[in-house]
């Protein structure tokens, strides 16, 4: 049993012209076969809600739908008039959402063509695909940025035709199975297909005798080097983007673009944390008790960092806008300090006797709380 047109755009029989037209650029945006690639359901609901939009936007097909229902349109598709008259097979869908979207730069908006567009009717022109290159770079080139030359292999037009894929001298015939238009078409009951030629693929022409170079491809796999720009900020993950540098395009298509994924070497001294370096540095007992100076490293060279007296193991101190560069212009991260307290290992006789005569003053003042306030958690936990 057909379905109801007005089910199907999910609409009422009172709908009004706009509401339908509203209803089927929604629809037709959610089905659209570019934006379900390989999705045949999809596909199948998109010919079927611009079928029901062809009939229901026309005045005279939408009444006589009303009074007669799909019948009318059966017996037309099948060379009959019907009651009320006939009116043919239906449109290409894609013609009809091309019609309800207007210039081409609607179209893309929706579906992120761009100046590519993904339909050329006539043409049969195919964009080249987009690559991928992964490249890994040092921790300061991140930080700062840097010119890097990169080499790749990619399909690109052919020198020896011209990107044409015929043999020189030689060149193109109209298509026999087409006729010239790059696509055919069958009908099945009021419903007409036009589907790519499958014998000239779309293009119109056949060639008389392939470039022997290409094979008639009009492409051949060859290296390419260029040079690109490092951008400072970035970071592993980052995505560059080389416009048109990707693989060449068939029959006049535009070429894909590069796409450069970034991936940082790891430092031995540095770590990142979002714009923010983070580095950790030990400094002696006595500069930790006493306070001083001390010289830290940062990415812009050595710099000199005051350690304020009774500085714990573990403290951060932070140096402003020694850290990250935005990607997106704005403040320049932080670099951070973490301070780890390194205690001797050996030491002297001498040594050891001043930090005895220490640990012996050092108990008639009490002065470690951080130890006191454990021992009395210590004890309470015990009593408990």
């Amino acid at each position: 049993m057909a379905k109801d047109y007005y089910e199907m755009l999910r609409v009422s029989k009172s709908a009004t012209s706009e509401e339908i037209k509203k209803a089927y650029r929604k629809l037709a945006i959610q089905y659209h076969p570019d934006k379900n690639p390989g999705n045949k359901e999809a596909e199948e609901k998109f010919k079927e809600i611009s079928q029901a939009y062809e009939v229901l936007s026309d005045a005279q097909k939408r009444a006589t739908y009303d009074q007669f229902g799909h019948d009318a349109f059966t017996r037309a598709g099948r060379g009959g008039a019907g009651a009320g008259g006939g009116f043919g097979g239906f449109h290409d869908p894609f013609d009809i959402f091309s019609q309800v979207f207007g210039s081409s730069s609607v179209f893309e908006e929706f579906f992120g063509g761009g100046r590519r567009s993904q339909r050329r009717s006539a043409s049969a022109a195919q964009d080249g695909a987009d690559l991928r290159y992964d490249l890994e770079i040092d921790f300061e080139e991140a930080v700062y940025g840097a010119d890097k030359k990169i080499s790749f292999a990619r399909l690109q037009g052919c020198s020896n035709c011209n990107g044409t894929g015929s043999a020189p001298g030689f060149g193109k015939t109209t298509c026999k199975r087409c006729g010239g238009s790059g696509f055919t078409t069958t009908s099945h009951s009021f419903i007409s297909m036009r589907q790519t030629c499958s014998s000239c693929r779309g293009a119109g022409q056949t060639i008389e005798k392939p470039c022997p170079k290409c094979r008639g491809e009009g492409r051949i796999r060859a290296e390419k080097s260029i040079q690109i720009h490092i951008p400072p900020g970035v970071d592993t993950g980052s995505r560059l983007r080389v416009a048109e540098e990707g693989e060449g395009g068939v029959n006049g298509g535009y070429p894909g673009d590069l796409y450069v994924v970034i991936h940082v070497r790891s430092h031995e001294v540095f770590q990142r944390d979002g714009q923010d370096i983070m580095c950790e540095v030990p400094i002696d007992f006595v500069t930790a008790a006493l306070g001083g100076i001390v010289e830290v490293p940062t990415v812009s060279g050595k710099t000199k960092l005051k350690i304020p007296e009774g500085t714990q193991s573990g403290t951060i101190l932070r140096i402003r806008e020694k850290g990250i560069p935005s990607l997106h212009g704005g403040r320049r991260g932080d670099q951070h300090i973490k301070i780890f307290v390194e205690v001797p290992e050996k030491l002297s006789k001498a040594q050891r006797e001043k930090l005895e005569e220490f640990a012996k003053l050092e108990r008639e003042k009490n002065n470690h709380p951080m130890i006191s306030s454990f021992m009395e958690k210590a004890k309470r936990f015990f009593h408990n």
